[in-house]
């Protein structure tokens, strides 16, 4: 079960005496016996009875970590120049002080544990948030029908929608609000316009900047640097970022009317981003290519 150290990666030990210790090998055996790569433990403060260790990572295994303390102190204990007592002591301010645990205690607290997470999962999965993107819709040029819809759609299905504010034509930009998004524990984050194949289309390329393996699959290929379009095509995106969904969708209403329901049953099905990207544009290009049109 992976938890979020939610920036608590700091693990004391107390009571600690040392006399002619190897820190590198302290670090160590820390990162052995939590399981976790060797050069993600590093001693970032030693005093006259404690040392303080930092775990250069932001999620670990609840399994790796929790009744580990008996195990460590007597790993520690192995190293030379290290010195451990009966008043020895290791503790965090966050999920790493779970290392404290009893080990006998141990399966019971990941049962618990376990069961929470899963309910905030569940939770996080239906908090959705929609973005509007362009300085078209920014500035009243055109209204916005897209953010309605999409909000009583997903509301009907059962989520709970917020509506975002209208983003920029900077990649950039849209990285930051989704990146906020995530942080604010939406499970969905959907937002329309800005992937087409103009230079002000912006919204594929901020979806990669949160996560470099999103699926962005194209809807249609152009002449690369033919007419207006400074690129080869216009591509949807689909990313995830920890328990978030991002979606980024075409602007015409009537594309994500079409999209919405293939996103709803995707959804639904507990598919893959890249299933959930691939379903999406295989409707739009239909729907283009019924319309008569080709490939460049």
């Amino acid at each position: 079960m992976e938890l979020n150290l939610l920036e608590k990666t700091e693990l004391w030990i107390e009571n600690i005496k040392l006399q002619n210790a190897n820190l590198s090998t302290i670090a160590e055996v820390v990162a052995d016996v939590l399981e976790i790569p060797r050069d993600k433990v590093l001693v970032v403060d030693v005093r006259e009875n404690h040392i303080t260790l930092d775990i250069l990572q932001k999620t670990i295994q609840a399994e790796q970590v929790f009744g580990k303390k008996q195990q460590l102190l007597k790993k520690l204990s192995e190293i030379p120049g290290v010195n451990i007592v009966p008043e020895t002591d290791i503790h965090s301010e966050g999920i790493l002080g779970f290392i404290s645990l009893d080990e006998s205690e141990v399966p019971q607290v990941l049962a618990r544990t376990e069961k929470i997470v899963d309910e905030i999962k569940m939770k996080i999965a239906k908090r959705v948030i929609v973005f509007p993107t362009g300085f078209e819709v920014k500035r009243g040029m055109i209204a916005d029908t897209n953010t309605p819809y999409i909000m009583q759609r997903m509301t009907e299905a059962g989520y709970k929608v917020t509506k975002g504010e209208i983003l920029d034509d900077s990649a950039d930009y849209i990285a930051a609000k989704l990146n906020d998004a995530v942080n604010s524990g939406y499970g969905l984050i959907i937002t329309t316009g800005g992937i087409g194949a103009e230079d002000k289309d912006r919204t594929v390329e901020g979806v990669l900047l949160v996560d470099p393996q999103a699926a962005t699959p194209y809807i249609v290929k152009y002449q690369q640097g033919t007419g207006r379009h400074e690129k080869n095509g216009v591509r949807i995106a689909v990313g995830m970022v920890g328990n978030s969904l991002i979606v980024s969708l075409p602007g015409p209403h009537d594309e994500v009317k079409l999209a919405l329901d293939v996103l709803i049953r995707a959804l639904d099905e507990g598919k893959s981003k890249e299933k959930i990207a691939q379903e999406i544009a295989g409707i739009l290009r239909a729907k283009l290519q019924a319309a008569g049109f080709k490939h460049h």
